[in-house]
């Protein structure tokens, strides 16, 4: 196999995110939009790690590539953990950032912000096809506060109430460059990047 990687998303934003680190890496990378036809997954899983293997192994399986799966979200302490797994569905199934975010800042009207500590994370898995046994799965966590006010016009989700206190910025204020090096789903791919070569010369071989 080509060194080709799919990312196993619709969302344009994490497309740019993987796009930016991968591609100067010499992978050819695509996504699910390159694709038509593709069977859904019901994210059915109880953790992260649950959802992104689902996701991996499923397209591996039907593209007959290697699959990169990415689960990620946030965790708010004062909430007990939530939204977690379900942090893309927060306001319900329509995938609304607008939404979810309007929800996030109910949930924490009138809370201080002492108590809003927060964590982002993401667990990535990199399938090959038809050998899920083998799925390479790595995880980035970042902490944070969640904000009482957005701030900042980049970035998607819940990045523009992500505050993170070590830069004085959210993820919406970050450039690209600084996105890829301080977010959740950054770390988790600088854990991968040490590993996925021995891991793809031992699927090769089989």
């Amino acid at each position: 196999m080509q060194h080709e990687l799919v990312i196993a998303t619709n969302n344009p934003g994490k497309a740019r995110e993987f796009k930016a680190i991968f591609t100067p890496a010499g992978w050819q990378v695509k996504t699910l939009a390159d694709f038509s036809g593709l069977s859904q997954v019901a994210e059915t899983g109880r953790t992260f790690e649950d959802n992104a293997r689902l996701k991996a192994d499923h397209f591996a399986q039907e593209l007959g590539q290697v699959v990169l799966a990415d689960d990620s979200g946030l965790q708010v302490q004062y909430l007990h953990g939530q939204p977690g797994i379900f942090s893309a569905r927060y306001a319900g199934r329509d995938h609304d950032d607008a939404a979810n975010n309007a929800r996030l800042l109910a949930e924490l009207g009138g809370v201080d912000p002492s108590q809003r500590q927060a964590n982002f994370h993401s667990t990535l898995v990199l399938a090959w096809p038809g050998r899920p046994a083998t799925d390479l799965v790595v995880a980035g966590d970042v902490p944070g506060e969640i904000l009482a006010v957005p701030r900042g016009e980049d970035g998607f989700g819940y990045d523009p109430l992500f505050f993170l206190p070590e830069l004085a910025k959210t993820f919406a204020q970050l450039t690209p460059t600084e996105k890829n090096k301080f977010s959740h789903r950054g770390l988790a791919i600088r854990n991968l990047m040490p590993l996925w070569q021995t891991w793809w010369q031992e699927q090769e071989q089989k």
